[in-house]
């Protein structure tokens, strides 16, 4: 193995299609607002199986439209674990709300709705919960909670496409899904995102706070409320289309590369199977996370990250618990501060270690990086064993 060229944690595959409508999109006269959006936005819908799709600028912009969206601002409080992807907990910050971290299942990764009920209170309004790493949250118990308290139920599908639940499609189960199309997800448009309902006035309100149609210019109403400038251009919809097209293969692809990470991993001591939970059809991960043993600490992950960097190869610490990030440390009670509030979170995030995923690793490379890794874990962790 060349170790001079770093095998990265996330490469976007482009081909044909992709240079194509590009192309198309480049040699027209409509460079937002036309076509490609419009197909874009019916082809992600269908192939998730919902009503209606509202792209937009970003996963972050399109948390904040739901919410706005969903009436929820200042003085509110949203549910939310703190194991998730920051962009889209931020949102909740971003609309004035107060998240509200609540612990995860530990095997999961995902928020659970049992330590999510214990966090409900007068001022709560919704709950945000997360498919991490493309495990699909527990939705079942997740929509009985919103439901029993008349919340609203956001589905952050940022880190997860293609995986299913209750023979759904991850995306199928909030009142609003958001995705979020930028690196590592296996549809990858740079940046970008999409929200998904089948609400036709919740959709109606996303579409309007996303942006001002040139059409619209006119109205007199328009200033009742604010409308965003977050909406989608022509030429990433037009990315997004040819990713969606080839989507499903590559999918395929990156299970392949699955099965070889599984393969190699069975040289470590105590390691346990991936872990599908029950009513889980499929699993796609957007990374291929490991779990570091008891002994390793924060900072032996850290070392781990650079030793492994030095090897020729990028891996990422998955998680940075959001309730112990300096913004959130300061900002007031209802999040929760301390060390130990949230100890399923803390376990996960002190531990978790992402390698790399996607189409152009090859098995020689996937039986590289394990090998370095478990070189790297025996030199690091004195022995210590990974749990996957």
């Amino acid at each position: 193995m060349d170790t001079n060229e770093v095998i990265s944690l996330f490469e976007p595959e482009c081909g044909t299609r992709e240079i194509e409508l590009l192309g198309a999109v480049l040699q027209s006269a409509r460079w937002s607002d036309g076509p490609m959006l419009d197909a874009f936005e019916r082809a992600f819908a269908a192939w998730v199986g919902r009503k209606h799709a509202v792209a937009v600028g970003s996963g972050t912009l399109g948390a904040w439209i739901a919410l706005r969206a969903s009436g929820i601002g200042a003085g509110d409080e949203v549910l939310c674990a703190a194991h998730a992807w920051r962009q889209i907990a931020q949102a909740i910050t971003l609309a004035g709300a107060t998240p509200v971290f609540a612990d995860i299942d530990y095997w999961s990764g995902c928020l659970s709705a049992e330590k999510a009920a214990l966090k409900i209170g007068p001022g709560t309004r919704a709950i945000l919960a997360g498919n991490t790493n493309g495990h699909p949250a527990a939705w079942g118990p997740l929509r009985a909670l919103a439901d029993a308290h008349g919340l609203v139920l956001i589905e952050d599908s940022s880190e997860a496409l293609g995986s299913r639940y209750l023979g759904q499609s991850v995306g199928s189960f909030g009142d609003v899904a958001v995705f979020d199309f930028s690196p590592p997800s296996a549809l990858c448009t740079g940046e970008g995102g999409m929200l998904l309902t089948d609400d036709e006035r919740l959709a109606r309100e996303m579409r309007y706070l996303r942006w001002r149609r040139a059409a619209e210019r006119g109205s007199l109403s328009l200033g009742a409320r604010v409308a965003l400038q977050a909406g989608m251009s022509e030429v990433t919809a037009a990315l997004g289309l040819a990713q969606l097209a080839g989507l499903d293969e590559r999918l395929a692809a990156r299970k392949q590369i699955e099965g070889w990470y599984h393969e190699q991993m069975q040289s470590f001591e105590g390691v346990k199977p991936p872990y599908l939970a029950q009513d889980v059809q499929e699993v796609h991960w957007m990374l291929y996370v490991v779990h570091l043993g008891k002994r390793f600490t924060q900072s032996a992950r850290a070392q781990m990250i650079d030793d492994l960097l030095a090897c020729g190869i990028e891996t990422a610490a998955y998680s940075h618990p959001l309730h112990r990030q300096f913004f959130y440390m300061n900002t007031g009670e209802a999040i929760g501060r301390k060390r130990g509030l949230l100890p399923d979170t803390d376990r996960i995030g002190d531990r978790a270690l992402a390698l790399p995923l996607h189409t152009r690793l090859d098995a020689d490379q996937v039986k590289y990086i394990v090998k370095t890794l478990k070189d790297t874990a025996t030199n690091v962790g004195a022995g210590a064993a990974i749990y996957l």
